[in-house]
């Protein structure tokens, strides 16, 4: 089981230099990127994220320790959260169990590659059932790998590399791929995803792949472009890029066909549920503003709105003119453990006309 952990230790000499000549971790830009951040956090009242020192260093270091650039991508996160709340609001690695225990879909080699970076399998081709394991699953995959991935400080350093395997693709899976899941994955992969992505190598591809590819294309920009290879069989090309020691049989490497699959990490995803819940607190002005069922507040009438756990926290009111701004007492009285939500009950503290319409800030 030891090889389906996640190390989350302490960096070792060799990954401490690489971070400082590739990513600019010294003491001192380490101690001014953390208090910079947070400081643009606090005056940010449009986001809401944990401010620790470790939770800031996940954005830090693909950022360079430029806490101006940390903040874009934040803001770029949570955004790109907001836009696409229906699948990803409040996901936890029980939603897809079946997905990671039935399906081998996504993969995780246990080893990381000659530059210690890790490596994820997509089996894009013959291995996906569409009908069992859907785009839109798949994505959500993707996202609770990627959370378990950067609380790795190893990994948030080296990077990852995607392998996308399209041995044996047919039209069923070629159906399945559909532009809105395309530009999503990649709209995550160029915008909103704090991990160094260093390489994406597509193996096994038939000729059918260029369907599939021209539905990519249009997106794909070009720094992600100048980190995407093309082999088909030829595995001496991926070769090239990735040293055979550390690649299995499947890929014409030394070390032994995978005889594991997703399911293989499910638990170790499921070990670190708090982590991923605690990720799940991230939010925006405009997610708030999603959940408000009505808030038209008058001096005699208290406004009664569902909002996530997480929302329970003092707000204010800005009326329609940005006049006045009006406090909240906010108090949870129902907790739903099923949907994980609070029912806050928004009293106005100061007294105000009748019928005046009001915006969360």
């Amino acid at each position: 089981m030891a090889d389906f952990t996640l190390n989350t230790g302490e960096l070792d000499a060799e990954s401490k230099a690489l971070a400082v000549k590739e990513l600019r971790e010294t003491e001192e830009n380490v101690k001014n990127g953390i208090e910079k951040l947070r400081k643009l956090l606090e005056e940010d009242k449009t986001i809401y994220f944990a401010t620790d020192d470790e939770f800031l260093m996940v954005f830090l270091r693909p950022c360079k320790f430029y806490p101006e650039s940390a903040h874009a991508l934040m803001r770029r996160i949570a955004e790109f959260k907001d836009k696409h709340a229906s699948l990803l609001n409040n996901l936890m690695p029980e939603d897809e169990r079946a997905a990671f225990l039935e399906n081998n879909v996504v993969n995780v080699l246990k080893g990381r590659d000659h530059k210690r970076r890790r490596v994820m399998i997509v089996n894009a081709g013959k291995t996906w059932d569409p009908s069992k394991v859907s785009a839109d699953q798949m994505f959500r995959i993707f996202y609770l790998i990627h959370e378990a991935a950067i609380l790795e400080p190893e990994t948030q350093i080296h990077g990852v590399v995607v392998i996308m395997d399209f041995e044996g693709l047919s039209m069923k899976q070629v159906m399945g791929l559909t532009p809105a899941f395309s530009m999503r994955l990649l709209s995550f992969i160029q915008d909103a995803m704090p991990l160094r992505l260093k390489e994406v190598h597509f193996v096994k591809e038939p000729f059918l792949f260029n369907m599939v590819w021209q539905m990519f294309k249009p997106f794909v920009r070009e720094k992600l472009k100048k980190r995407m290879f093309f082999h088909g069989t030829k595995m001496s090309s991926l070769h090239k890029h990735m040293a055979p020691t550390h690649l299995p049989q499947n890929y014409g490497g030394e070390l032994p066909a995978i005889d594991y699959t997703g399911a293989d990490w499910y638990p170790t995803i499921l070990n670190h549920e708090d982590w991923i819940k605690s990720k799940n607190d991230i939010i925006s002005v405009y997610e708030l503003l999603r959940h408000e069922e009505r808030l038209n507040a008058t001096r005699t009438k208290m406004t009664v709105i569902a909002l996530p756990s997480r929302y329970a926290i003092a707000v204010q009111l800005l009326d329609s003119n940005a006049a006045h701004r009006y406090t909240l007492d906010t108090y949870a009285n129902v907790y739903n453990k099923y949907t994980h939500q609070f029912f806050i009950t928004m009293c106005l503290v100061d007294d105000i006309d009748n019928n005046k319409n009001v915006e969360l800030v």
